[in-house]
């Protein structure tokens, strides 16, 4: 197991530096899951922890010792790919032992470390067959078998779960969080889906542009984003922005909307302005139907039988998705009204940042 830590790291690629001085820290035994959009970066990121990327400039540490000079082979890593590339005239068990046996390591240390790899991946009567004879998911047990058996300092996987079904991810998912409890390594899992990211990591580091926007435990991302970019980014379906500006009245933060509604948020301030443009989140699931300020009609729901999603529109035109348990009779052309508790709005300011904010989001989210 290891602490890895990223300090100033850039990467360039010619000219254009893709990344852009990211500082962090990956604690000893975590599951540290980086997510964003395609193009920002995550995978770069990954493999220069990896060495098979060099650093343009910073410093890559493993367990406090400079790391980045180091070839792939030093590194004491092991990565998983989203291509499974295990040999295909090997059986899974040579696939297992292949990597060892090249290291000239004793065949009694080989067998022992194979045998468990297999018990724990649930593989040991898969050993006899060709890659050709198993299916995606126990394809992906065999590659990720082959960086247990190195027993490494950390995993590191590369979206892995990209070339299998819907039904068998959700599987695979769960099995490897399962995996890293039993294991206690320390894992950095790469994903652009963040619904993976939401159900796996102890630590979620959302990118964008090359960029960290923020780092924190996947509750923490959800209930107190730092800004509009990961507010959207994480939770289905996505968190609903009005446009709108700060107004006071009576000493309390109030919204003016632009439908012409005020909403008062008791015991909420943000050192802006009267007038200063703010953008209002809040997200599906927390808007409710009944007394309220906003006006909408129904124009469609997607009736999932857990749950209902609403796509409805206000007054001013704007979209409003709601998400309600069960299955909800509100068809399309109805009116309704809906609510924002004040507790669930988030406000950002003309740059996108979080503003506002109370400290106490445990209260309001965790039950």
């Amino acid at each position: 197991m290891a602490a890895i830590e990223l300090r100033d790291v850039r990467k360039s690629f010619q000219a254009m530096e893709v990344i852009h001085g990211v500082d962090l820290r990956v604690d000893d035994g975590t599951f540290t899951v980086f997510v964003g959009p395609s193009g920002c970066g995550k995978s770069t990121l990954l493999r220069m922890i990896a060495g098979l990327e060099e650093v343009s400039s910073g410093e890559i540490r493993i367990d406090g010792a400079r790391c980045d000079h180091l070839l792939p082979s030093a590194r004491g890593m092991a990565m998983v790919f989203q291509s499974y590339a295990l040999y295909p005239h090997m059986n899974v068990e040579q696939n297992l032992r292949f990597g060892l046996e090249n290291l000239k390591m004793p065949r009694a240390e080989i067998d022992k470390r194979v045998g468990r790899a297999a018990e724990i991946l649930q593989i040991s009567h898969l050993m006899k067959r060709r890659p050709s004879q198993l299916s995606g998911g126990q394809s992906q047990r065999v590659a990720i078998g082959r960086a247990i058996v190195k027993e490494p300092k950390a995993f590191l996987f590369d979206e892995p779960l990209s070339n299998l079904d819907a039904e068998l991810r959700v599987k695979m998912r769960a099995e490897l969080v399962a995996l890293h409890r039993r294991l206690g390594s320390t894992m950095i899992y790469v994903t652009h889906d963040q619904v993976e990211a939401m159900t796996m990591a102890d630590q979620i580091v959302v990118l964008r542009d090359g960029k960290v926007e923020q780092v924190g435990s996947p509750i923490e991302l959800y209930a107190r984003p730092a800004n509009q970019f990961v507010a959207g980014f994480l939770g289905a379906p996505q968190m609903n922005f009005l446009r709108g500006s700060m107004c006071r009245r009576n000493g309390s933060l109030g919204l003016a909307l632009n439908d012409g509604v005020t909403i008062a948020l008791p015991g909420r301030d943000a050192e802006l302005a009267d007038g200063a443009p703010l953008t209002v989140g809040i997200r599906p699931e927390h808007a409710e139907i009944g007394d309220g300020e906003l006006k909408a009609r129904v124009e469609a729901t997607e009736i999932l039988g857990s749950e209902t999603i609403i796509h409805a529109r206000l007054q001013s035109g704007e979209g409003f998705t709601l998400a309600r348990r069960g299955i909800s009779a509100a068809t399309a052309g109805d009116e309704v009204m809906l609510a924002l508790p004040a507790a669930f709005v988030h406000l950002f300011d003309e740059k996108g940042v979080t503003v506002g904010a109370t400290a106490d989001w445990r209260r309001d989210y965790v039950r």
